[in-house]
């Protein structure tokens, strides 16, 4: 049960970036649907329980050292040659994403100069990188259980003390800042942009453990503790509607009108967030050319991840209006391809699992 708890928190850890934890991703998805953003975040939870057992299954299964080999499997060799080669220049445009991120987090909270945030992001990131992947996978799932207890005092503080109606939560509702046009597709939008992201790490994690029964209970569990978090966030907003709407950090701005001391440990705690997406983006992303734990692999992270760093002087805005909307294409594709996948296995006995789906 041990390995099912670390992938879990890992799987967390790694779809947990600043985004997420800053609220503005769940206002933009969820919040902004006022009261259907419950049944929104539902939908959410279950389909990354769904989908994170299957992938961290799958991994299990053949004992995968990259994505490339589950992609192959359940999207056949042509289409998954090009979602394969979209992935992996997504994921190392994320982790270059991650070191801008910090940057602009460190000079706007801080007042720290952006560029040595970036520096030190990812010199800390090359560091983690040259220990072994299960030493990194514990690294990565440490920042899980502190993330939720903050979002448990503000979630539970907000909502303790709020003193909005059911109406006023209707009149604050912006439906035109949401991310889609229904909260619904709103939802599976979410899930479909934080699977590309998670999809390879969450592979690699699954080819670690021989048990596959181990492997999905991580996937469900990580998939519920997604959700769980979800609801935190989305009801400390949801009771404090009139004021964080237009704000950049939500959550920050919850966590201040709490404690300034809070507020602090909520800015570390998305500093560690990025730390672990970059870890995740650029482990999974120099696996996919390198076999991991070798020599070679640590030659290359060195140079993978200064080419990030520089990369990164592009900046934060631009990279994620170029990046992030492939994001939700290679999600769906990713989704369905899964889906599929479990659909097909069902017709076969539990030890097949089908080839080519996408084909």
């Amino acid at each position: 049960m041990k390995k099912s708890i670390n992938l879990a928190g890992a799987f967390v850890g790694i779809i947990v970036g600043a985004g997420f934890g800053s609220g503005q991703e769940v206002m933009q998805f969820f919040t902004n649907f006022g009261i259907y953003s419950l049944p929104a975040v539902l939908i959410a939870m279950i389909a990354f329980a769904f989908i994170g057992m299957q992938i961290a299954q799958l991994g299990s299964h053949i004992q995968s050292t990259s994505h490339k080999d589950i992609i192959q499997l359940i999207c056949g060799r042509y289409i998954g040659t090009a979602v394969d080669f979209i992935l992996s220049f997504f994921l190392f445009g994320v982790a270059v994403i991650m070191i801008a991120g910090a940057g602009s987090v460190v000079e706007q909270q801080f007042g720290i100069p952006s560029q040595i945030g970036a520096i030190a992001m990812t010199f800390l990131t090359i560091i983690t990188l040259l220990l072994k992947i299960d030493r990194i996978i514990s690294i990565i799932s440490l920042i899980t259980p502190l993330l939720l207890v903050i979002m448990i005092i503000i979630a539970g503080y907000s909502i303790y003390n709020a003193d909005t109606s059911l109406i006023e939560i209707k009149n604050y509702t912006n439906i035109e800042e949401a991310a889609a046009s229904n909260w619904i597709l709103s939802s599976l939008l979410y899930v479909s942009f934080n699977i590309a992201v998670g999809f390879s790490m969450l592979s690699l994690m699954g080819g670690r453990l021989k048990n596959k029964k181990e492997a999905a209970k991580g996937g469900i569990l990580g998939g519920i503790l997604l959700g769980v978090l979800l609801m935190l966030i989305n009801g400390g907003m949801l009771t404090d509607m009139k004021n964080v709407q237009g704000i950049e950090m939500p959550t920050l701005y919850l966590a201040n009108n709490i404690t300034p001391i809070l507020g602090y440990a909520l800015s570390f705690v998305l500093l560690a967030m990025i730390y672990n997406t970059c870890v995740g983006m650029l482990y999974a992303f120099t696996a996919r050319f390198v076999p991991a734990d070798t020599p070679s692999f640590k030659v290359s992270v060195a140079i993978i991840g200064t080419v990030a760093y520089f990369s990164s002087y592009v900046g934060f805005s631009n990279l994620v209006g170029s990046v992030y909307p492939i994001m939700g294409y290679v999600g769906f594709v990713l989704l369905g391809a899964v889906i599929l996948s479990w659909i097909r296995s069902l017709h076969h006995s539990a030890d097949l699992i089908p080839n080519n789906i996408c084909n």
